[in-house]
């Protein structure tokens, strides 16, 4: 890390209803019949009613490899691998402390999002988030499953990212976690190991099993497929619009990411995949997020970029 980054870095329980028919009036059983019989049929009309649709955007549900490994396993496994990357940063002084001014917005950022993540993920209630941010030029971030945070300032300075954009970028980050996206992966990996496996048994090679924490080495370098993507890039607008971040953020973003790919492409564009469909999908889903941002209270402090000195060489 170059002197002027390490610089930059120290500034059911069910309950049935009692129905009690009325004490007034004729309490003959005929009348107590249709009485009853009245009552029935105005519940199943209620039952009948619609569901209404929930605000904000719509994914569908977990894929089911997800239950071929365990959401323990990844999460430890990946707080893990969180440790030992502070761990290695902080050796090379380049972990940010909780004072540097980068480190506080993120951190007002992510708590300003985490209260909107309980409805994707009930287990992201009881996760430790952490937020870090690491003094290296990359352009990256990620969210671990787990909710471990990292941002490299690089992504921060040499884009110049608004509040609002960074809070693209961490939802769309969350929103892999919340999703269980990388749990996916390994299930899938698991069922296709699993199968090489069986077939290794009957032929008599040997076993070949390894357990979802082997698989966890990936996690700091798992690759998403576009479907992934969409799903990320549509939950984390939806965050970042109940948080009182300007959806609208996302499109400038990702046109930042764009003129950022030309020629060698950054480290965070190596797992994001980014094309003109991905802004046009942003500005079609819009309309479902935009009122969510317009009842939403704003954040009481604007933070804003860390400053381009010393961001060349």
């Amino acid at each position: 890390m170059s002197t002027t980054l390490h610089q930059d870095l120290v500034e059911d329980a069910t309950i049935t209803p009692r129905i009690d028919l009325p004490r007034s009036g004729c309490t003959c059983a005929l009348h107590g019949r249709r009485l009853f019989t009245g009552l029935l049929a105005g519940a199943a009309a209620t039952a009948a009613l619609p569901v209404l649709a929930r605000d904000g955007v719509e994914v569908g549900g977990n894929s089911k490899f997800t239950k071929l490994v365990s959401a323990e396993q990844v999460e430890s496994a990946a707080q893990e691998q969180y440790l030992q990357m502070r761990q290695e940063a902080s050796s090379k002084r380049a972990l940010a402390p909780a004072n540097h001014p980068q480190q506080q917005r993120l951190q007002a950022i992510a708590d300003r999002l985490i209260p909107y993540t309980y409805e994707w993920n009930p287990r992201a209630r009881n996760w430790t988030w952490q937020v870090s941010l690491i003094g290296s030029k990359e352009l990256n971030a990620f969210c671990m499953p787990g909710g471990k945070i990292a941002f490299y300032l690089g992504i921060l300075q040499t884009l110049q990212l608004s509040d609002e954009e960074v809070a693209m970028i961490m939802g769309h980050e969350m929103a892999h976690a919340l999703r269980e996206h990388a749990r996916e992966r390994m299930g899938k990996q698991t069922a296709t190991r699993g199968a090489i496996e069986l077939g290794a048994a009957i032929f008599g090679l040997g076993g070949l099993a390894r357990s979802a924490a082997d698989i966890g080495g990936q996690l700091l370098t798992l690759k998403y497929g576009r479907d992934d993507e969409s799903e990320a890039d549509l939950v984390g607008m939806e965050l970042a619009a109940r948080s009182g971040y300007n959806p609208r953020a996302g499109v400038s973003l990702w046109q930042k990411m764009a003129e950022a790919s030309k020629g060698a492409p950054p480290q965070f564009l190596s797992t994001h995949p980014s094309s003109s469909t991905r802004i046009q999908d942003i500005e079609a889903n819009l309309p479902k997020v935009e009122p969510l941002y317009a009842r939403a209270a704003r954040p009481p402090r604007v933070f804003g970029p860390p400053s381009l000195r010393g961001a060349a060489g």
